[in-house]
This record gives structure tokens, sequence and C-alpha cells, in this order.
């Protein structure tokens, strides 16, 4: 988990293209001095305690993803898409197996998220991966492997943080572009919690905590905070894209629902 700002402008220095790797630990919590890494971005990324001030960050994307290395890459995404000044932030999320995505649901969020913190969160276990906020889940996607459904369990993935230019699409399809003069764009995260098995030398090894989300589902009260968030937040589901899929929607998008 990480508490996150979402991006805005400041006053001085570049912080666009933005990559923080982290190696997760089978558990870590909070100092992003030893369990991070910066591992590209020229020297303009830099960790400190910073509070980042609303603005226009249109054309921009603040991501914050897990993602596996390859051609046939795995990826579990939280991105947001900044907009111009005043406009509501897009949640825009994917999930990616084998390469493949296509998987993107969108939401506004019931809070304006460059006003303080918030807790952004992935439960990714072996049924089940669920996007959460401030303890709210918005998105299931199940293990549907039994009906040749894709699922990223089989690769190790690491957590990234990447703030960079998408003015082709990220702003209403590519209509607005970004504005440089608004320049610097920053994000700013606050505390991060992993619990994770990590894989070292051909083996996975999994803290004392592992039942503790190894096995974990919504249950009823949950699945009913999330069915309110994609009644009222939800902009976008490719599984109602019948224009994007005139072949048929995707197999999940059927069964994903009642099973």
């Amino acid at each position: 988990m990480a508490a996150f700002h979402s991006p805005s402008t400041a006053s001085i220095g570049m912080v666009l293209l933005l990559l923080i790797g982290f190696s997760m630990a089978a558990f870590a919590y909070g100092n992003f001095y030893h369990k991070f890494d910066v591992v590209w971005g020229d020297g303009r990324a830099v960790i400190q305690e910073a509070q980042a001030f609303p603005g226009n960050s249109a054309g921009t994307v603040t991501a914050y993803y897990l993602s596996s290395k390859g051609e046939a890459w795995d990826e579990i995404d939280f991105e947001f898409l900044g907009n111009l000044s005043g406009q509501p932030y897009i949640l825009h999320t994917n999930v990616f197996c084998q390469g493949k995505g296509n998987r993107e649901q969108q939401f506004y969020l019931w809070f304006d998220p460059t006003a303080d913190f918030h807790t952004y969160s992935i439960l990714w276990n072996p049924e089940r991966i669920v996007f959460s906020v401030d303890g709210i889940p918005i998105r299931e996607f199940k293990n549907l492997e039994f009906l040749g459904v894709p699922f990223p369990k089989n690769q190790k993935m690491r957590l990234y943080s990447t703030l960079w230019n998408a003015d082709d699409w990220a702003t209403r399809g590519g209509l607005v572009k970004t504005d440089w003069s608004q320049a610097p764009f920053k994000a700013s995260y606050r505390n991060f919690n992993a619990d994770a098995c990590v894989w070292s030398s051909g083996s996975s090894y999994c803290s004392s905590n592992k039942n503790a989300w190894f096995w974990e589902e919504l249950n009823f009260a949950k699945k009913g905070q999330m069915k309110w968030v994609q009644n009222n937040y939800m902009v976008y589901n490719y599984c109602e894209d019948t224009k994007r899929f005139p072949q048929g929607l995707p197999t999940e998008c059927t069964f994903a629902d009642i099973l």
C-alpha cells in the first residue's frame, strides 16, 4: 500500500519521466530510502517529504503498478490520467497477462486526490486481483484460467512508480496536450506497506503473515462497497464496450459476476 498524491504543478525543477523501482521484501513498511531505487530519470527524481499543489496536469500519467519483465510480461496498473485545472482526475486500471492488456476500467473518485494523501492498494493472490482506494474495493479481476482466461501468477513482479508524458491519449483521448509551461509535474508518496512472497534463487519465501492475504476474498460488505463505486463512479468498462469487441466481449466479462 502507498499513500499517494496525484500529479500536480509546482515552481521549480523537472520531475517528468520518473521511474522508481522497488524490489519487494517479504514485509516492508514505510522507508523509501531503504526499499526503493531510482532507476532512471537523469537525476530529476528525489526522495523527500513533499507536498504538491493542484494544477494543470493534462497529458501526464502517474502510474503505480506491479510488472514483470520480458515480451510476455504481466502487469497490474493504477494510473492517474492528468486533466485541466478544476476537472476531475480519472483513475485508470488495467491488467496485463502474458503481454496482453486491453482490460481497462476507469473511475472518477469521490474526493479530490490532489487535496490530501490517500491509500491505493493492490491485493494479488492466486485467486484474484483487487484494486482498492482507502480500503474500499473498486475492481476485482478473478482467476478464470479454467475458462482459458490468462491470469498473472507465474512471473515475479516488482513495484514501480512512473510519471510520464502521454498526451497522445491520456486526456480526452489525446485532444488536450501537455502544457509544458506548467512544469514541473510532481507526484508525492507518503508511506508504503508491502507483504509479499519473494522469489529468490529458484524458490519463493513468504512472510509469516501470508495467510492473511494469500486466500483473501471479498466478503458481502466489501462486494457491496465495490458495487457502489462501480454504479456511481465508473466511467469506462471494457466489458461493456461492444463497439471495441464486435466479435463478442472477452470471456471474463461474461462469467466474472456469476462465479
